[in-house]
């Protein structure tokens, strides 16, 4: 978090929070939603603005109740969540392989943790940070994913299908093997912890 932003909190400690007006899209875009996109369900305009973007990465976090946010100086401004509080992109690395990058910019190492949901959507974990792959991104994670062994679609897409349910689903990425668990996308504010359109209590 910023200094700037810690001072201003502690100048301006009861400052009202403010919902519904910032969202995070399935691919990681932050978008304003003035009341006109609110009152009608709409996406939002997306913030194109390098150094808003910056702030708004750099000073986001999630509250002891799941719910995310963006701390604007002494207001908290909630997250409404289209998919998950991290999107996760793949970016060229080292012998062809791709680096995984969280939409804020940090990078994911070392995946403890994957799942795969019932429409193909790869889920990676770090620690305390999970995230969705980019849908942009899975054709660049295939290759990573292997049915007993076997890097075949068919097999994967058998797996998705609960078509074999002997068959274990593992990913490879940066040196090591993990088991992906099936996922179902219905659940993910329950399984990962977080409020996925969080308002006023």
């Amino acid at each position: 978090m910023d200094e700037i932003v810690r001072q201003a909190m502690a100048k301006w400690p009861n400052v009202p929070h403010c919902f519904g007006w910032l969202r995070l899209d399935a691919r990681g875009g932050w978008r304003m939603r003035d009341e006109r996109a609110q009152h009608l369900g709409l996406p939002g305009d997306r913030i194109a603005h390098p150094a808003l973007l910056a702030f708004i990465e750099r000073n986001y976090a999630a509250d002891e109740t799941g719910r995310w946010y963006f701390q604007n100086g002494p207001q908290r401004v909630y997250v409404d969540l289209e998919l998950m509080p991290y999107i996760v992109r793949t970016q060229p690395g080292a012998n062809g392989h791709p680096e995984l990058v969280l939409h804020t910019g940090q990078r994911m190492d070392k995946i403890d943790a994957a799942w795969l949901d019932q429409h193909g959507r790869l889920y990676l974990k770090e620690g305390e940070k999970a995230g969705a792959l980019d849908d942009r991104d899975m054709a660049h994670m295939l290759g990573a994913l292997r049915v007993d062994g076997s890097a075949d679609e068919d097999a994967l897409l058998r797996w998705m299908e609960g078509g074999n349910p002997g068959a274990v689903l593992k990913l490879e990425h940066a040196g090591r093997t993990l088991t992906v668990q099936r996922l179902d996308a219905n659940e993910l504010a329950r399984h990962f912890g977080f409020v996925a359109m969080p308002r006023p209590e």
